[in-house]
Formats: structure tokens, sequence, C-alpha cells
């Protein structure tokens, strides 16, 4: 991503542009991670007891609503659910103030991060199964990664994920953007609030120590939210588990999303759906005020 983008990507996400210029060597600096490309290779296995610990985390599959039902070793792995795994794995002291990795990030001043959006795609000929072990996921610093089973050279999952960096002097408007087209009706929703509790075992799951899902001092004080945030991808998986409920057993081709407000702990957050067509869903998530945190696309492989 150039420099220009970078700050068309902040215009956006900002009611007020952020009051930063980059100086000639930072914007150098910049530029030369840019240009060196970086990729990151890890194995994982989707064990049942892992599995076990996300979907006990999910209120989709809890057993809330319905009867739990553990998962067994063969079984189609939920999508989305394998945003809980591959994760770096870097000893604290090399994780940057703020609790995040620091593998892919650009230079300073650039260290505030947040979920921005992405994309999943999904290969129905070669799908994802619990108890299985995948290798050789590549995130590059376009964020693409791939999730290719072991022994096996074709992606089960493509995913390309978006994250945005500010600098740590940027103050960040904290009116709600206004989200435009979204569907005057609703076909299906979803209502539940997360906790704390949902927060520290999703931040567990993936490995993520961020201390805007944390650390409510530092939410307040650093980044002048009211509370801690929802995680951006558990907010992603919610929206494909909500979808799931409506649709069991269908086969998802695509998944997009973006990220449109924050979503606070401890504050009803409803997911809402609307089937376009047969094939594509409309999906957005909104809090107690009504202020859309989240919006989404789903679209469901063909007969």
């Amino acid at each position: 991503m150039s420099l220009k983008a970078l700050r068309l990507v902040q215009r956006r996400l900002y009611s007020t542009p952020p009051r930063y210029s980059l100086s000639h060597a930072e914007s150098q600096a910049l530029d030369d991670w840019i240009a060196s490309p970086k990729q990151l290779r890890l194995t994982d296995s989707f064990s049942v007891e892992r599995v076990s610990d996300l979907y006990i985390t999910l209120p989709t599959r809890d057993g809330t609503r319905s009867p739990y039902k553990a998962p067994e070793k063969g079984e189609l792995l939920g999508y989305g659910s394998h945003l809980a795994f591959f994760h770096p794995r870097n000893p604290e002291s090399v994780l940057r103030p703020d609790g995040t990795d620091a593998d892919f990030c650009p230079p300073p001043p650039l260290v505030r991060r947040m979920w921005a959006g992405g994309r999943m795609t999904w290969n129905p000929q070669n799908p994802l199964r619990i108890g299985q072990k995948a290798g050789s996921p590549m995130a590059f610093v376009k964020q693409k990664i791939e999730v290719v089973p072991e022994g096996q050279t074709t992606p089960s999952v493509v995913e390309e994920r978006s994250h945005v960096y500010i600098a740590e002097s940027v103050a960040v408007s904290k009116v709600p953007r206004e989200v435009k087209g979204i569907p005057p009706t609703t076909d299906f929703s979803f209502t539940f609030t997360p906790s704390l509790t949902t927060l520290f075992r999703f931040s567990a799951l993936t490995w993520n120590g961020h201390h805007i899902h944390l650390d409510k001092e530092y939410a307040q004080l650093k980044e002048g939210y009211p509370e801690r945030l929802v995680h951006g991808p558990l907010t992603a998986l919610m929206l494909l588990e909500t979808t799931m409920l409506q649709k069991p057993g269908a086969q998802f081709s695509s998944f997009e999303y973006r990220a449109r407000n924050p979503i606070i702990v401890n504050r009803p957050m409803t997911i809402a759906g609307f089937w376009k067509d047969d094939h594509n869903v409309s999906l957005w998530v909104v809090n107690d005020e009504g202020v859309v945190g989240m919006t989404g696309e789903i679209q469901l492989a063909s007969d």
C-alpha cells in the first residue's frame, strides 16, 4: 500500500482528517517497508480441543440457544473458524507497546492498528476439517493469507485482510460515521452482548494481546474510547455464524466485510441479514443506539 493510499484509507475511516504529516525520513522508511514484501509460514492443527474452545466462546454455538454440539474429528470446520488459528508466537518482550505483534507492521510513527475489513473465499472441493493439520498459510504485507491442508498445494481458504495504521499523535474523531445503503428490511437477526469474558477468551484463542481489547485504562486514556473494543475478526466471524444458522449445510463461496464504527464491550449488538436473492445476503451489525459497526456480503456457492 502506498503512502497516498494509506492516507486515503485514513480519510475514509475518520470524520476529520488526521492532523499529522510524515516527515521526509518517515515517508522514506514507509516506502522502503512497502518495497520489501514479507511472508510468514506457519502450521497449525484444527484439533478437537482448540475448536471446542472456540465453539464454546461463540454465542451461536455455546448451548445458550440450542443444545451444545461438541465438534468431532472429521467434521467440516465452521466458516471463518480459521481466524482462531495461525497466529504468530512471539515473546512478550518483542510485542509493540499496545500488545500487538510487529511482524507485518509499518515503521513508526504508524504504530496504532485497527482492523478495517477483509475478504474470504472458500474452495468447496477442498474443505477444511476438524482434526486436520494445515500448513504453509502465507501472510504477505498486503495481508493475503492462504490456508493449505498439509500435503496439498491447493488452498482451502484464501483471505485478504486489511489493517489501517495511524500515528500515535493522531486524534481520531469518535463521532459515529453514518453508514448508507443499509437494507430497509431485515430477514433475520441475532442479538447478544459481548462480555469481558468473551473478549478475554477470544484474545486467548487468537493469541491477541492488543490492549484495546483487554485494558480499560488503555482504551480510555490512550485511544479515547469509553470502554474496551470488540475484536474485528470476532464480529466478522459472528456475521458468518449467524448466516450459517439460517442456511445449515449451505456452501459459502465468498465473504467480504468492512468495519464502520467501533463496537463496545458489554453493550448489546444485533447482527441483521437481508437476502438479496437465493445466493447473496447483505449483513450488518448495529449497537443498542442503532450505530452500524460492520457491514458484510456473503455469496453462497451455486447449486
